[in-house]
């Protein structure tokens, strides 16, 4: 089945077909870092990571650039409001957006440019949009001229005529209120750089394009987003690129929300559920499945009670997967993924569809663990560990697996001597036909957290649902 993904700019779903053969570049639009990460920013990089994950597994080459916007009015403006160098400011979030990407098992990037080290590509492309018309000087600040471009807004199909866009502070001398900064005059107190035009900084939009061009080329494959970025960020993109001479993007993607009380989650509204927070509540896999397995297009509406559930039946795929290795002995990953799985993958990545064949998969290898057939349970053990692999949830990986989870190894086999002893104790009882205390023996380690399965085996552990 051909690869299809919903394109913003068509909007439809379209077959994929490469600018180059066996390669596919793409441009994700990253972190604005003036605060840490909460789990709405990073459902984006996660969702990426996916498809590139899935490119991989297809059998592209992958170049994943995503970038970080470190210098912006709100980063500014919480250095002055911390009484802080604004580049501390910056540093510091962009650590910490790492440290979350990192957490929740994304791949690092093939580059991660930063805005203020391509401020010399930046003015490259103002020289060449003011000398083809599209752009002008004006009190030290540079704007596009949105009426120079005839393709402005067929992203997000809006009539220039209708547009509101009120001017920002200190942007004056513009030919038409809809005009958007390329780059802004410099400010008392402001970091600032020299241009042909004066001193100043960034506009938030000519960044992108400018690393855009640098790293992928005048043409690239894949640009993505979050859902907001829409417009103004992406619309403005497209218009400075084309009138610069790209070609540009040859498929807009854009992930959907997370939401709390049916709004956006933001650091502005103060609903924000911050990832270095969630990470000590949660583990980080339960997360990336929480956040990972709704489409990529659909807004998740945050709840405890929806981290619970999908932390259940995270649980009951790890739980199998402990079940039969310990029969089974290790089972690599097969070296492909099920049909019905790749085929929601290659649908728009379709990965609810593609998780519902993990968890039948699940379901056949309970049943075969159920009858004692070995063989076939090592099987399927195969082949949901090659799903949970394209999909970054395998627990078994190394990535999950070594690390810091090495501690966690150690603490396992700390609580397993200890459990051991007590279910010794409880079999003891059980044995005297004093079943009161087996039970309440029982009853406090599900009260502490564990959950107890007699088995032909023996008695055996795990924790239960958080």
């Amino acid at each position: 089945m051909t690869l299809r993904l919903y394109d913003t700019s068509a909007r439809q779903i379209r077959d994929f077909v490469p600018l180059t053969p066996g390669c596919v570049s793409i441009y994700l639009c990253g972190a604005t870092v003036q605060a840490p990460p909460h789990i709405g920013h990073i459902r984006s990089g996660l969702n990426f990571d996916i498809l590139r994950r899935w490119f991989t597994y297809r059998g592209y080459e992958v170049t994943f650039v995503r970038n970080v916007t470190d210098i912006d009015d709100k980063i500014i403006a919480k250095g002055a409001e911390q009484d802080r160098p604004w580049w501390q400011i910056g540093y510091e979030n962009e650590r910490a957006f790492t440290a979350a990407y990192e957490a929740l098992g994304c791949l690092p990037p093939s580059c991660e440019p930063r805005a203020t080290g391509h401020v010399p590509e930046m003015i490259e492309m103002m020289r060449g949009l003011i000398e083809r018309g599209h752009a002008y000087p004006a009190d030290g600040n540079v704007y596009f001229d949105v009426r120079s471009h005839p393709g402005y807004l067929k992203l997000s199909n809006q009539n220039l005529d209708q547009l509101l866009q009120p001017a920002g502070e200190g942007e004056t001398g513009k030919r038409d209120p809809r005009d958007f900064a390329l780059w802004k005059a410099v400010k008392p107190g402001e970091p600032s750089w020299d241009t042909p035009w004066g001193r100043g900084r960034p506009g938030w939009h000519l960044e992108c394009s400018a690393m855009a061009h640098k790293y992928l080329g005048s043409a690239f494959d894949i640009h993505g987003g979050g859902v907001d970025l829409v417009f103004p960020h992406h619309e403005n993109e497209i218009a400075q690129s084309e009138a610069f001479g790209d070609a540009f993007a040859a498929y807009w993607m854009h992930n959907a929300w997370v939401t709390m009380s049916g709004e956006k989650m933001s650091k502005s509204l103060g609903n924000s559920v911050l990832v270095h927070e969630m990470v000590r509540r949660w583990r980080p896999i339960v997360l990336r499945y929480y956040l990972g397995v709704p489409h990529y297009r659909s807004t998740i509406e945050y709840s405890e009670e929806a981290l619970a559930e999908a932390d259940a039946a995270f649980g009951r795929i790890e739980g199998f997967l402990q079940r039969a290795t310990e029969q089974t002995g290790p089972v690599a990953p097969a070296a492909a993924v099920p049909g019905d799985f790749a085929a929601a993958m290659d649908d728009d990545l379709g990965v609810p569809q593609a998780m519902a064949a993990v968890h039948t998969t699940v379901r056949q290898g309970n049943a075969a663990l159920a009858e004692g057939d070995k063989e076939s349970a090592a099987a399927l053990v195969g082949q949901v560990r090659a799903m949970l692999g394209v999909l970054g949830l395998d627990p078994l990986d190394d990535a999950w697996s070594g690390g810091a989870a090495d501690r966690g190894a150690e603490l396992h086999a700390v609580v397993d001597s200890l459990v051991s002893l007590v279910l010794r104790q409880r079999q003891a009882a059980r044995e005297r036909k004093d079943y009161a205390t087996a039970d309440a023996i029982r009853d406090e380690l599900k009260d502490a957290g564990l959950a107890i399965e007699d088995t032909p085996q023996g008695p055996r552990w795990e924790l239960g649902t958080h």
